[in-house]
């Protein structure tokens, strides 16, 4: 049996929709709606939290726009492809937020801060102890800090608080990680959703 050597994929954004800055600003207002739209839904429902809480079928098809979205991002020929997905991906959020409120589904805690760690986890940080039963884990690997908590694990890193202290205004860096997003299977979005995998993913 011959095996025939694969070329590799070249990843190379290939979108040719911002080849002018009137093309680069229009597809980005579209992509900014999308993006405060996210956060707004972040804020509401936790870190990766509202697509576990609605139906199997539904989290699917939303998951299959993000791609349809990323796709037209980093490979789109005009910007009104950018500006379609765009607009989807706009009605997708709403749709999973509709779908959630009428499952009587809770939002997040006021009481509770949710922030994604680089390794995927969540850290949700609440008051005391008294306000960790606020938290709800909804099938994602999440950890509950207590600001004592937080206080402790700062006075064992004093490179933080001396800087903080130093440099009023500093921030701590870091790359953000959604959690258990199903999109972080693929190197890229160059296939169509129907195209053969060459590999089978790691579920």
């Amino acid at each position: 049996m011959v095996k025939l050597k694969q070329q590799p994929i070249d990843d190379t954004p290939s979108r040719r929709w911002p080849n002018s800055y009137g093309g680069y600003l229009s597809g980005r207002a579209a992509i900014d709606e999308v993006d405060a739209l996210a956060a707004s839904m972040e804020s509401k429902w936790g870190c990766d939290r509202l697509r576990l809480l609605v139906c199997r079928e539904l989290r699917e098809r939303f998951d299959r726009q993000r791609y349809l979205f990323n796709q037209a991002i980093w490979h789109g020929k005009d910007v009104e492809a950018v500006r379609r997905e765009a607009g989807r991906m706009v009605r997708a959020w709403k749709a999973l937020d509709k779908a959630a409120e009428e499952a009587g589904k809770a939002p997040l805690d006021p009481q509770v801060l949710e922030v994604p760690l680089d390794d995927g986890s969540v850290a949700a940080i609440v008051p005391s102890n008294a306000h960790a039963s606020l938290v709800r884990a909804e099938g994602r690997k999440l950890a509950v800090y207590t600001l004592e908590d937080v206080a402790r694990l700062l006075s064992h890193d004093r490179a933080i608080v001396t800087a903080k202290l130093v440099f009023p205004g500093a921030t701590v860096t870091a790359v953000r990680k959604q959690p258990s997003d199903p999109l972080d299977a693929f190197d890229n979005s160059f296939q169509g959703l129907d195209d053969p995998l060459d590999d089978p993913l790691p579920f």
